[in-house]
């Protein structure tokens, strides 16, 4: 039998229900309350009007936010990149070229080594507020690589992507056709069992349009549903195809055109902006303001990976947001948590109200906004996934 516990003396509650707060995106609720009833959140309010429980815990006045969560990343993968940030911090520009070193490396390494990188980044994000994330494969790039790493990622979380199509495989350099075509069949039969999700990167030096249009179609018809890496290096076709395919988020959203923008705010498709790959490769920032003030759904998300974003952080995520493209603080939380949510078509995270998971992180602040305030601060003290504390 599962036991209650309230989680009392909040001074500054985010629930992202604006119906139970001061009815504003983020539904604050200040001197405030959770209760938790095995893994879910059973009740929300006032800590002067919270129900008898079996446990309590006084969190001393500090902020309570739905766990982060982040829906992209790139984590089961071997080696690392630093002498290719090293050089481009020194002068070099990026090239989409340095993901062969990483898929040399995936495909060197077992299977255990593969689960205890991912293990280990997974423990980092989780210190860091956590509580949900995507992952990708697309660094092994043949049907055994590519499966296992699915196989592997599928064991620690529901949200796995398959991402065949992240560039040509250097074993098919010269038959773009054909290695399309092995993702888009023997590839995709023995991916889709161990995904939820399809993902190709549409972009210059990667997949065209059509090539995208093709693998994200093949990959609705196995039953996954798509997401895509869309207008991260240059203007092209990618958000307008996420949204004539319904994708579930089109990601990066750097190089927009007013066609674009205009496509996402009549469809459901999320602008997921990564700002981790900017700062590490000193691009161009999406501009967020733009998005939200057309009325796209935005979400934030880190895009850890050993190339261009090698960050757990959605609190560092969310102050590059904050400084550099435009968000609001409170915009910047509610996308890194209820935006990642929508991007994942998820409604039972990302928020705290009766009946969602209780996922949720304690800062050592009065205030969600320390988390763009104070960048760089570890401020999360406690985390819960689904009732318990791990953190």
């Amino acid at each position: 039998m599962s036991s209650s516990t309230v989680i009392t003396n909040i001074a500054s509650l985010v629930t992202n229900d604006p119906s139970l707060g001061d009815t504003s995106p983020l539904g604050l609720i200040r001197d405030a309350a959770v209760v938790v009833d095995g893994d879910r959140v059973a009740w929300i309010g006032e800590s002067s009007k919270a129900p008898a429980t079996d446990n309590r815990v006084d969190v001393g006045g500090r902020a309570v936010i739905p766990g982060f969560v982040d829906s992209h990343s790139h984590l089961v993968f071997a080696g690392d990149r630093t002498e290719e940030f090293n050089a481009r911090m020194s002068g070099r520009g990026y090239s989409a070229g340095g993901i062969r070193t990483t898929v040399a490396a995936t495909r060197a390494a077992t299977d255990a080594e593969l689960e205890a990188g991912l293990v280990r980044y997974l423990a980092e994000a989780l210190r860091q507020g956590t509580t949900t994330f995507e992952t990708k494969s697309g660094y092994g790039l043949t049907v055994q690589d590519e499966a296992r790493a699915l196989r592997i990622a599928s064991a620690h979380t529901d949200e796995v992507t398959y991402l065949g199509a992240h560039i040509v495989s250097p074993d098919y350099a010269d038959d773009p056709a054909a290695y399309v075509a092995l993702v888009t069949g023997e590839m995709l039969d023995a991916c889709a069992p161990h995904a939820r999700w399809i993902d190709v990167f549409c972009e210059k030096g990667a997949f065209d349009g059509d090539q995208a249009r093709a693998i994200l179609t093949a990959g609705k018809a196995k039953g996954l549903h798509p997401r895509i890496h869309a207008n991260q290096l240059s203007y092209g076709p990618g958000v307008q195809l996420a949204v004539e395919l319904d994708a579930a988020s089109a990601d990066h959203c750097t190089h927009l055109t007013d066609a674009d923008v205009d496509a996402l705010a009549a469809g459901r498709t999320v602008a997921t902006l990564l700002p981790g790959a900017e700062f590490s490769t000193r691009a161009q920032w999406p501009d967020a303001r733009r998005l939200l003030d057309a009325g796209v759904t935005v979400a934030l998300s880190t895009d850890c990976n050993p190339g261009s974003s090698f960050t757990s952080s959605v609190p560092f995520c969310i102050a590059l947001a904050v400084r550099d493209m435009g968000m609001t603080p409170d915009e910047a939380v509610w996308s890194a948590t209820a935006g990642g949510a929508q991007a994942l078509r998820r409604t039972d995270i990302g928020r705290l109200t009766p009946g969602a998971y209780a996922d949720l992180a304690l800062l050592d602040a009065p205030s969600h906004v320390h988390l763009a305030y104070r960048p760089g601060v570890p401020l999360v003290t406690g985390v819960w996934r689904r009732g318990v504390r791990v953190v």
